[in-house]
């Protein structure tokens, strides 16, 4: 299992920033049978399990001066908008035999012959389901295999996805998670030519052409 060491924290609002270029990351815990505590994180730590893991994937926390740790998983993450970084975390202790529910994302997998084939352009509907199962068996992803997208009128379902038993998807079995479409063409501008547009523009043009021979025939008398 993977573990996390916490530590208390008694340091909020403008003064999270000096902390944050500590290494360390603000971050909540509470629970069902637990009082909400403010805790920090190692930021690189986190970084490193949340990559691997995930938000759906049991975390073994523990915090400073306290031997017993609790079992957590990452509901939800707040961060920077400009630098994309994680700024806060929503930690929740879950009991290992009470059922959850956890939105889990969808990885797609496979090749489409529509695609491929047919140069359909891939449109993925749903890109995570929520799901109910116990702690120790939520999975990590979902894979959807869009290998069976074979033509324009093909679609992926939520009942066609293979998952244990003892998982349930919190969703309708017709509801569609990924199909394909056409290519998209490119709209042609229609030019529309207006006659009396033409008529007038012939008439200027005569009219200068006839100036010119004007000038000319002046310039040669003078010579």
């Amino acid at each position: 299992m993977l573990k996390l060491i916490a530590e208390k924290r008694e340091i909020f609002g403008k003064k999270l920033k000096t902390i944050r270029g500590q290494d360390k990351i603000p971050a909540v815990l509470y629970g069902r049978k637990i009082k909400n505590k403010s805790i920090f994180v190692p930021l690189k730590d986190f970084k490193k399990i949340w990559k691997d893991a995930g938000e759906s994937t049991i975390i073994e926390l523990t915090e400073k001066g306290n031997i017993k740790p609790l079992n957590v998983i990452i509901n939800d993450i707040a961060f920077d908008p400009i630098k994309d970084e994680p700024i806060h975390i929503d930690f929740y202790a879950v009991e290992m035999d009470k059922l959850i529910k956890v939105k889990i994302p969808l990885v797609f997998s496979g090749v489409a012959p529509v695609v491929k084939e047919s140069g359909g352009i891939l449109v993925k509907v749903i890109h995570d389901l929520e799901i109910e199962a116990l702690p120790k068996d939520l999975p990590h992803e979902i894979n959807i295999d869009i290998s069976k997208l074979k033509t324009f009128e093909d679609r992926v379902f939520v009942k066609d996805i293979l998952l244990p038993k003892l998982v349930k998807i919190i969703a309708k079995e017709d509801e569609v998670i990924a199909l394909a479409e056409l290519p998209k063409e490119e709209p042609v501008e229609e030019v529309k030519i207006n006659i009396e547009d033409i008529e007038v523009a012939k008439k200027g043009k005569e009219k200068k052409e006839g100036e010119g021979e004007e000038v000319g025939t002046g310039s040669t008398a003078g010579e």
